[in-house]
């Protein structure tokens, strides 16, 4: 899928958090913006905001699960902030 569907005119500035983001949520918005209504490009929208925080919530859940067995992971950390920042982005798509 394009990454146009969510639009941020603020590209060239963008966190990789905030590319993600709109990644995630951009992929489960299903129709071309070309082939929906506003009323149904705001529902997909809506709709790919609630599944990419489902996934972001899945890699966190993961992630500290994983905690537990490699206490020692100096990388767990800086993976969950990441993920955490994600999901802070998709809330303000």
């Amino acid at each position: 899928m394009s990454m146009d569907f969510i639009p941020c005119y603020k590209e060239f500035i963008m966190s990789n958090e905030e590319r993600k983001a709109r990644e995630l949520a951009n992929n489960f918005i299903s129709k071309s913006v070309f082939d929906m209504t506003d009323k149904e490009l705001k529902e997909q929208r809506g709709q790919g905001k609630k599944f990419a925080i489902i996934c972001v919530n899945e890699i966190l859940e993961n992630i500290e699960a994983t905690k537990l067995f490699h206490k020692e992971s100096k990388s767990l950390p800086l993976n969950e902030k990441y993920w955490l920042a994600v999901k802070e982005a998709i809330n303000s798509l």
